[in-house]
This record gives C-alpha cells, sequence and structure tokens, in this order.
C-alpha cells in the first residue's frame, strides 16, 4: 500500500517515503540493479503529484490534471519502469492500463480495424508504451498507421467525454510528427502534459 497519511480527511504524502516505497517495489518487480537515481528525482516528483492529484504543485510544474502523462527519454532511462511503479498512487477511478504499442500493431495483423475500435474508442484509460516503436503494417493488403489511428479517436475521447491517455516514447516531437503526420502531433500537444528525462541520461539497463 502506498504510504501516506490522512490530515483534515486528506491523504498527505511525504516524498522520501514515496521515493523508498517506489524504490522497494521496483527492487522486488525488477531486480537488485533497480535504482532510482537523484536525477531521475525531479520526473519521479512530476509523476507523484500528478498522481495523487496535487492541484498545486502540478500548476507550479505548468501540467494539467485533465490531460495525460507523455513521458519521453532514451532507451532504457527507466520510462516504462516508473509508469508501472507509479501506478498504485493513482485512484481507481483514474487507473490505467499499460499497453505496447509494438503489440498493438502485431494485434492489427490479426484482427484488422476493430483493433483501432478497441483502444481508440474504449472508455478505458491506457499508457500505449514506446510509442513510435511499431511499425505500419498491413492487414489483408492494406496500409494503416494503427497508432496514428487509434490517438485521432483517443484525441476525441478526450474532447467529448475527458478521457485522457498516456504514453511513453523515446522520440522527440518532430520524430513523432515524421512517423504520425503533422495532424497527430498538433493533438498531441493537447492531449498531454509532456515529462521529459535529459537527452544525456545514461542508459539503466547496463
Amino acid at each position: 500500500m502506498v504510504p501516506f497519511k490522512i490530515q483534515d480527511n486528506y491523504r498527505c504524502f511525504d516524498f522520501k517515503e514515496c521515493l523508498a516505497f517506489l524504490y522497494n517495489q521496483g527492487q522486488m518487480k525488477y531486480g537488485k540493479h533497480f535504482r532510482i537515481k537523484i536525477e531521475d528525482y525531479e520526473i519521479v516528483y512530476k509523476l507523484l503529484v500528478y498522481a495523487i492529484r496535487d492541484k498545486e504543485n502540478c500548476e507550479i510544474h505548468k501540467m494539467d490534471l485533465d490531460k495525460g502523462i507523455l513521458l519521453l527519454g532514451p532507451v532504457g532511462c527507466g520510462k516504462t519502469s516508473l509508469m508501472t511503479l507509479i501506478k498504485p498512487f493513482f485512484q481507481n477511478e483514474f487507473q490505467y492500463r499499460i499497453k505496447a504499442s509494438r503489440e498493438i500493431s502485431f494485434e492489427f495483423i490479426n484482427e484488422g480495424y476493430p483493433t483501432i475500435l478497441k483502444y481508440g474508442k474504449s472508455t478505458n484509460v491506457f499508457c500505449f508504451d514506446d510509442l513510435g516503436v511499431e511499425k505500419s503494417l498491413k492487414h489483408f493488403g492494406n496500409d494503416c498507421n494503427t497508432m496514428a489511428e487509434i490517438l485521432l479517436s483517443r484525441y476525441d475521447n478526450f474532447i467529448q467525454s475527458g478521457i485522457p491517455t498516456h504514453a511513453t516514447t523515446n522520440l522527440n516531437a518532430e520524430e513523432l510528427e515524421k512517423l504520425y503526420g503533422n495532424r497527430v502531433r498538433s493533438r498531441l500537444r493537447e492531449m498531454f502534459n509532456l515529462i521529459s528525462f535529459p537527452k544525456s541520461i545514461e542508459d539503466k539497463r547496463k
């Protein structure tokens, strides 16, 4: 259970205790090599205040609680691990399912266009992992940029019903635009709070 204290009917969190919780959970889930480095603290702090819906601190860090999170960083920096470990801090109505973009593309090969409806029109909250790693694949000879179509549908969900979407990627804005087009990029700005690791961060898998 995530660490917090009840004060005046509010859940109150201590950042050091939250770090210790994430570290211990990471060690259990990913092994003794897991660590949270000092340079990660700002990233973790932003994710935590978003997860617990700390409006005041989100405003300080220019994050909109209505938008989702786009966690950007180089390969091996720990994006997927953090989005997995931070989940318990989200209350039930804001819980999300992590789904690899590559797996969704493979589903498209087998199931076709219902895959786009399955993830694009769903009222569930998703975190699309490794956005941009997938490739445009064919279903019975038909080309489809699967994740681009899903993101456009998720944008409609966001505008009409306020359903957020989260994602991780190692691509920058220009690379995402090249892959998905300007139309998707402009909608990503409206859908996501961008949280970015520094480019120089080392690969933690080494």
